[in-house]
């Protein structure tokens, strides 16, 4: 079955250059002496700030004022300027008529503010797969977790055989990654989006990881949901979105009760006893109460245009070229194992996890960035149970620098994740990958001890 979460671009890494990124010129000291330009590899945890981005917010930012409340003249421009945000975001994301853009402070926020908007007696179908953000915000439902598959296919047949086994009348969600943050591999959307309307049941889609590095589009994906996050998006000014149907936002209780989300109070009778009314808005204030960050909200109606004017196809083919160099470099070492769902062949964005024989991943992440200035990230990336998945109960041998204390009865597991994206040049993938085959074949050149549970230089001897 054909993953068809995005299209199908041609990888030509001459296309187009790296796009200007903040931080893209500083230096940090390296352990061993001297000091090297820094490679920030760990885009899947937070994305640095598009300079497009920057310069947009910083030509804004003397015009800042309260929106939705003020006469005033930069009350009124900075209303405009949100509104037209939520117009940005909508077009961006291919967006249906009717649906709403809900600005929130996350992906994790977002989600969260759907599951308190789910119909009563609403089950929820999840894969293990999930980040956290995904995996844990339906406690107040039914939910039913889905073991991690093995293929795209498989995806689709585990979710349409647990749908035919639920109540048909019910109503139903169906909540999958669009790109995993583990692996990078792209799950079959559109698919997922046919299984669980030909079932009843509704979709939201995690996209935080997908639409930093695709188009997404609502229509053509046939998704009831979009949920990501500004500071994945080149935007990291805490801002999210939420984008789809509206009878369900609109038929909940506001997410905060508070000023924006009610549209009239009116004081009881005392004689009624007291108390207020509310009538709540029908629109995205609903769920959108207090004063909103308009810095954050603009910040990715910027990002939403700089990565359209630079254009996905371009910006996709040349992260296909650095996806590549790392995983051929990568394969190039017989101690890394590189962790995947589907395969080698899977597509997918520039996410990679993978394990060294030999090494605690908190040690060798470590060593990466005391020795050559690069950032990684190490551990279990907020998707515990699909980590250890993949790592079938496999010991970074415990005890080692920075090795996480285990439960009892279990080993001690974590990863390296190495991540990028339109802001990454060549130089940075290529240091990674020379990085790795040093530290395989020489080691560290200096001692490391655990510090407040993670590994660091022991700069109290020499090594």
């Amino acid at each position: 079955m054909s993953v068809s979460a995005v299209p199908a671009v041609a990888a030509d890494s001459s296309v187009c250059a790296p796009l200007a990124v903040l931080g893209r010129d500083v230096t940090v000291p390296l352990v061993t002496g001297g000091e090297v330009t820094y490679a920030a590899l760990d885009y899947a945890a937070s994305a640095p700030a598009l300079q497009r981005v920057w310069d947009d917010v910083a030509a804004y930012a003397p015009y800042y004022g309260s929106v939705h409340r003020g006469a005033g003249y930069l009350s009124q421009l900075s209303t405009d300027l949100f509104e037209n945000s939520r117009t940005t975001v909508a077009e961006f994301l291919d967006c249906r008529e009717g649906d709403q853009v809900v600005f929130t402070r996350s992906t994790t926020d977002s989600l969260n503010l759907l599951a308190a908007a789910l119909p009563a007696g609403c089950e929820v179908f999840v894969f293990e797969t999930e980040h956290h953000a995904s995996l844990l915000p339906w406690r107040d439902a039914r939910v039913t977790y889905l073991d991690a598959p093995r293929t795209p296919g498989e995806a689709v047949h585990t979710l349409e055989r647990a749908l035919a086994d639920r109540d048909p009348y019910g109503p139903a969600l169906v909540c999958v990654t669009g790109a995993s943050n583990v692996t990078g591999e792209l799950w079959p959307v559109r698919e997922l989006a046919a299984a669980a309307h030909a079932h009843g049941a509704r979709i939201v889609l995690d996209a935080a990881q997908l639409a930093p590095h695709h188009p997404v589009s609502v229509g053509e994906l046939d998704v009831d949901w979009v949920a990501f996050s500004g500071h994945k998006l080149y935007a990291p000014f805490g801002s999210g979105v939420l984008a789809g149907r509206s009878d369900w936002l609109r038929e909940a209780e506001p997410y905060l009760a508070g000023g924006g989300a009610s549209r009239k109070v009116t004081r009881r009778p005392k004689e009624a006893g007291g108390g207020v009314d509310v009538e709540w808005h029908d629109t995205a204030a609903r769920h959108e109460a207090g004063s909103p960050n308009v810095i954050g909200v603009y910040s990715i109606a910027a990002a939403c245009k700089a990565l359209t004017e630079a254009g996905f196809d371009e910006l996709v083919a040349r992260e296909q070229h650095l996806i590549r160099t790392v995983r051929e470099g990568l394969a190039e070492v017989p101690a890394v194992r590189v962790l995947s769902l589907f395969g080698d062949d899977a597509p997918r964005v520039g996410v990679i996890s993978f394990v060294v024989d030999g090494w605690n991943s908190s040690h060798f992440a470590a060593a990466l960035s005391a020795e050559y200035g690069i950032g990684v990230r190490d551990g279990l990336f907020c998707a515990h149970p699909l980590v250890r998945t993949l790592l079938g109960g496999e010991s970074d041998e415990p005890g080692e620098c920075g090795a996480p204390e285990a439960a009892p009865g279990e080993k001690s597991l974590n990863a390296i994740r190495v991540s990028f994206g339109a802001g990454t040049p060549d130089e940075h993938v290529e240091r990674f990958v020379r990085a790795v085959k040093e530290l395989v074949t020489d080691g560290a050149r200096w001692n490391y001890r655990t510090e407040d549970g993670r590994c660091v230089p022991d700069t109290r001897a020499a090594a």
